[in-house]
């Protein structure tokens, strides 16, 4: 799972474990060591109809209602987003990059624009 963070707007990346994990257990959490602190990032299913998100002690956690992951996991659909407030937020598969990087994408999905740049 990545995040990434620009002004009022927060997207998560999922990969093929995560999303499982989270259809499986309802529950994803990451963590960044800082030394002195840590910061958490984390997606929660819930029984809700919207998106939201919270931010306290030294946590971010992305609720998602159970429903749409389902449809996320079981279906081709590359992401969903909602606002909550002035903060925007999108859930999005993290799909495999076109150029090279030395991450390790086995667990991603495949890029749909992969068959496009081969042709």
């Amino acid at each position: 799972m990545k995040i990434r963070i620009k002004g009022n707007s927060l997207r998560y990346r999922l990969t093929k474990s995560d999303v499982a994990q989270l259809a499986e257990e309802g529950h994803l959490q990451e963590e960044v060591d800082f030394g002195s602190q840590q910061l958490y990032y984390a997606v929660q299913l819930v029984d809700d109809d919207h998106i939201s998100s919270i931010f306290r002690e030294n946590t971010i956690i992305l609720f998602v209602p159970k429903f749409v992951i389902k449809e996320f996991a079981d279906t081709d659909k590359v992401g969903f987003e909602g606002k909550h407030g002035n903060l925007h937020l999108l859930v999005e598969k993290d799909f495999t990059c076109l150029d090279n990087v030395d991450e390790d994408q086995s667990d991603n999905y495949p890029n749909p624009l992969l068959a496009k740049k081969n042709e």
